[in-house]
């Protein structure tokens, strides 16, 4: 499928947007990056996920600081970055922002439905997203800090706590062996999502896949497990 891509300004977010080239309307699907922003590589999924048939928005997700207009580079200097860009921000303005997105997409008239996904950092913003009642699926790529809360600037944002506000459909994608979010971290996170009354979640636990191995740059990427994931997705967002 051919596509189209154009960079908007939702105030001071700037976001990509790549949507199939065809006219009329389209599920949009909020993409969250991870902490190095827009990269080729993050855009290149998003790309793939158009194709599938979405308008895909992609937003920075530190747009008002010295990090707008940024794509970080994979490297100890970029992950610096954009560690710090998310220690200077609050789940307030976190949560400010995805409003303005989620706005943004409603008014669209080539948008007929709202899905949102994320990865690492922005698997934890895909799942608060998802409070939103506007969002019908929502897809958490390795969310990080979802287990213990800590998002941005806040120790605890209370994410998991809030699951019951959750409308839509969920699926949660993670690998076996990410660090980050580890077996018992992963646990806590079921059980309290089915406490939560989330049973009827779809949940992913690829055998190998260590975090971000889906980023295609770097020594985690593994590109089969890559494809079952968007497999996956696209499955899931198309039956939803």
């Amino acid at each position: 499928m051919k596509l189209t891509e154009s960079d908007v300004r939702i105030g001071d977010i700037r976001t990509t947007v790549i949507r199939p080239a065809t006219g009329g309307s389209w599920p949009g699907l909020l993409l969250y990056t991870d902490i190095f922003q827009r990269t080729e590589s993050t855009l290149r999924t998003a790309r793939r996920l158009a194709g599938a048939g979405f308008l895909v928005a992609v937003p920075e997700i530190y747009p008002h600081g010295n990090l707008g207009g940024v794509a970080l580079e994979f490297d100890d200097a970029g992950k610096q970055r954009g560690l710090e860009g998310a220690a200077t921000t609050s789940v307030a303005g976190f949560d400010a922002d995805r409003l303005a997105v989620l706005d943004h997409l409603s008014d669209r008239d080539d948008v007929d439905r709202i899905f949102v996904t994320g990865f690492c950092i922005g698997g934890h913003l895909a799942f608060r997203a998802a409070f939103d009642s506007r969002v019908e699926a929502t897809i958490c790529f390795y969310p990080t800090g979802l287990h213990n809360g800590a998002l941005g600037k806040d120790a605890d944002a209370g994410s998991l706590q809030r699951a019951g506000e959750i409308q839509g459909r969920l699926m949660i994608v993670f690998g076996s062996q990410d660090p980050h979010v580890p077996a018992d971290a992963r646990l806590a996170i079921l059980q309290r999502l089915y406490a939560e009354g989330l049973t009827d979640l779809e949940l992913h636990v690829f055998t190998g896949g260590e975090h971000a191995f889906m980023r295609d740059v770097g020594p985690r990427h593994d590109p089969i497990l890559t494809d079952h994931a968007i497999i996956e997705a696209t499955r899931f967002l198309n039956e939803s």
